[in-house]
């Protein structure tokens, strides 16, 4: 039966880990496991089901797992234990299968973002399932948002550091409660703290303590705002483990965490936004800077649902030769712009707000390792695609520029994939 369950989430897995193979087996005993983030192409997890013990295991080549997807599947593989005990009657597969595929990377959330805080997986538990909810809420037509920032340290540690943000402090001493389904019973919370100007703050057990909110207007740099940069560097000052949970303006349930990945809830499933995947996917290939400059970028786009194809090229590419033709054509203004942003960072792009104009308009753009952008609007000439590419134009593209570099690209609906020789190399979302 642990093997008809596993066909149940096989596919979630699978796309949890960007379109690794994954696979559960019966083996004689648990061994003795170590994960090195920086070469392990395997992820290995055991579970034990009626004294038999089976060893899942995830592959992944050309690009390793790093620590947080190994984390989230150990813990993933311990509520699976759990919940199998619990649904193992005889005439209930299917139950079991259909609570698995609905239920079970929610508790590998909870259980991950808690840490080792033990007993407080419920809270943690119902206010994602809260803003779940929440994320089919509609206001006057427009998408009902909203934040929570949960501390780990001490409220008044956090409160002292808070004073040299630009965020105030609202106490809510006479009317606190805690986080419940009637939470958001009436508009009005989720229409004062909408998770961008203002947030609820709340400790681990989801005792709302009150509202932080701006006294000044949001980062102008619309990347920072959209990536939830602003929100990382006040979670520094939270206390180890602290998070934060929105519910955006796109549906999604975003949780932000103190080491800098994003856990998104989109589509009805659950991924994880890893700057390392990026990072090292590009390691070598562009300057460590400008790398993270464009792995929020990248998130930024998806985020707001603007599709982009962007090669990183290598250092013998010719562009002539990757080059069908522009979608500006021979339109002077058009090729004035592009002449404008040549041999520009893409840091200075980004602070001015050039950078996602730039990267959400058609066409490809081509930067270098120093982070340069050396053109856009380019036409691919797709002839090095192979006849079996599966896709739109934006995949095409990619695979076919792919052979001269390493291609980031994010469709309309906002997933993302990485390519290199032609080959798809990872994808979330």
């Amino acid at each position: 039966m642990p093997k008809s369950a596993f066909s149940a989430i096989e596919n979630s897995l699978c796309d949890f880990l960007g379109g690794a193979k994954v696979s559960l087996a019966v083996v004689e005993g648990r061994e003795s496991t170590s994960f090195d983030p920086q070469n392990s192409q395997e992820i290995v997890a055991y579970l034990q089901v009626e004294e038999v013990v089976y060893r899942f295991a995830a592959r992944r080549h050309e690009l390793p797992f790093t620590t947080t997807e190994n984390s989230f599947i150990q813990e993933l593989f311990t509520a699976f234990e759990g919940l199998f005990a619990g649904f193992s009657a005889d005439g209930y597969a299917a139950h079991f299968r259909t609570a698995l595929l609905t239920s079970l990377t929610d508790i590998a959330v909870a259980r991950y973002i808690r840490g080792d805080r033990t007993g407080v997986f419920w809270p943690i538990q119902s206010l994602i399932q809260l803003l779940k909810s929440l994320s089919y809420q509609r206001y006057e037509g427009s998408q009902a948002t909203t934040g929570f920032l949960v501390y780990r340290n001490q409220l008044d540690d956090f409160l002292g550091a808070l004073e040299k943000t630009r965020y105030g402090w609202l106490d809510l001493e006479e009317s606190r409660q805690r986080i419940s389904r009637d939470f958001f019973r009436n508009p009005l919370p989720y229409r004062f703290v909408d998770g961008l100007r203002a947030l609820f703050l709340c400790d681990i057990r989801m005792n709302v303590k009150g509202t932080i909110q701006t006294n000044a207007p949001g980062p102008s740099d619309s990347i920072e705002q959209m990536a939830n940069r602003e929100i990382f560097s006040l979670l520094t000052k939270a206390g180890e483990g602290a998070f934060a949970i929105f519910v955006n303006n796109v549906s999604e349930v975003e949780i932000v965490l103190d080491s800098d990945q994003v856990l998104v809830w989109r589509k009805g499933a659950w991924g994880v936004y890893d700057p390392d995947i990026y990072r090292r996917f590009l390691a070598g290939h562009l300057e460590k800077r400008s790398i993270d400059y464009l792995v929020w970028s990248i998130y930024a786009l998806s985020k707001a649902r603007h599709g982009t194809v962007v090669l990183i090229a290598n250092d013998d590419t010719d562009l002539d030769a990757l080059r069908k033709g522009s979608v500006g054509g021979s339109d002077p203004l058009s090729r004035a712009l592009i002449r404008h942003v040549r041999g520009t960072k893409i840091g200075t792009l980004k602070r001015s707000g050039e950078l996602t104009r730039i990267l959400s308009s058609d066409g490809l753009t081509v930067i270098n390792r120093k982070g340069e952008l050396l053109d856009t609007g380019v036409i691919v000439d797709t002839s090095k695609a192979s006849h079996l590419v599966t896709g739109g134009g934006r995949t095409t593209a990619a695979t076919a520029a792919s052979h001269f570099g390493s291609v980031i690209k994010v469709s309309e609906d906002g997933p993302v994939e990485l390519y290199r020789n032609g080959k798809r190399l990872y994808r979330f979302g």
